[in-house]
């Protein structure tokens, strides 16, 4: 697990997540101390955090508090394969089918303390406007946020699953040649209507802003995909 470089947090979980996934640790295995693990990857110890964070959510990892953590991942073929095999493309068109609704029932369950950290992502995705490592970091979790917004246990379980398709090797690829600091800042721009709108308890208003913050992300990766 040396694949330094510039890593941010998402391309830490998609490492580590490769190693699991292919076998390197069991089920109920501990991985090592983080301590360990941040030099192995030449990050700070935050960063491995959220990095770690990503996964237990996904249900790969478990954190027992004084014991360590460990790995809780099964083998299931058909939805590694699912996941191996989606493209960009096809996760937009899944993003489509649930973050319009998800942005709706936000309006409807959220609480205060979730518009909170929705605002606070998006001040941080503001600082990172020339940063894409760090923004596309910050932008996994304003959309997690969402979906833990809604209170379905169901919903954030789903996203954390589209989230593993985002770290996938050919979408990181595809993110790094559409990042720069113009789309970022369009990024922002929507993820604050998004939000204005959720705080607004406008549930269309805020499903709407979604569809087109998506359909942006989706023709910025079809010109990507174009060169």
């Amino acid at each position: 697990m040396n694949e330094i470089n510039r890593m941010g947090s998402a391309e830490i979980a998609a490492a580590m997540r490769r190693e699991i996934v292919k076998g390197t640790y069991g089920l109920h295995d501990r991985l090592p101390a983080s301590r360990q693990l941040a030099e192995s990857f030449g990050v700070a110890r935050n960063t491995l955090r959220d990095a770690l964070a990503q996964l237990e959510a996904e249900g790969l990892l478990e954190t027992r508090p004084g014991s360590g953590t460990y790995i809780t991942y099964q083998k299931d073929d058909s939805g590694a394969a699912a996941i191996e095999s989606a493209n960009p493309l096809e996760l937009m068109d899944a993003r489509f089918a649930l973050e319009p609704h998800i942005s709706r029932l936000c309006v409807l369950h959220g609480r205060r303390e979730d518009f909170e950290r929705l605002e606070a992502l998006c001040d941080q995705m503001e600082f990172y406007a020339d940063d894409p490592v760090a923004f596309a970091d910050t932008d996994t979790k304003f959309h997690l946020a969402l979906a833990a917004a809604t209170g379905n246990g169901l919903l954030k379980w789903i996203m954390g699953q589209i989230n593993r398709v985002r770290s996938m090797e050919e979408w990181t690829r595809m993110r790094h040649l559409t990042l720069d600091r113009q789309i970022i800042q369009t990024y922002n721009a929507q993820h604050r209507q998004i939000v204005s709108a959720i705080r607004s308890r406008d549930p269309e208003r805020a499903a709407t802003h979604m569809k087109e913050h998506l359909e942006t992300a989706r023709l910025s990766l079809t010109r990507a995909a174009d060169t």
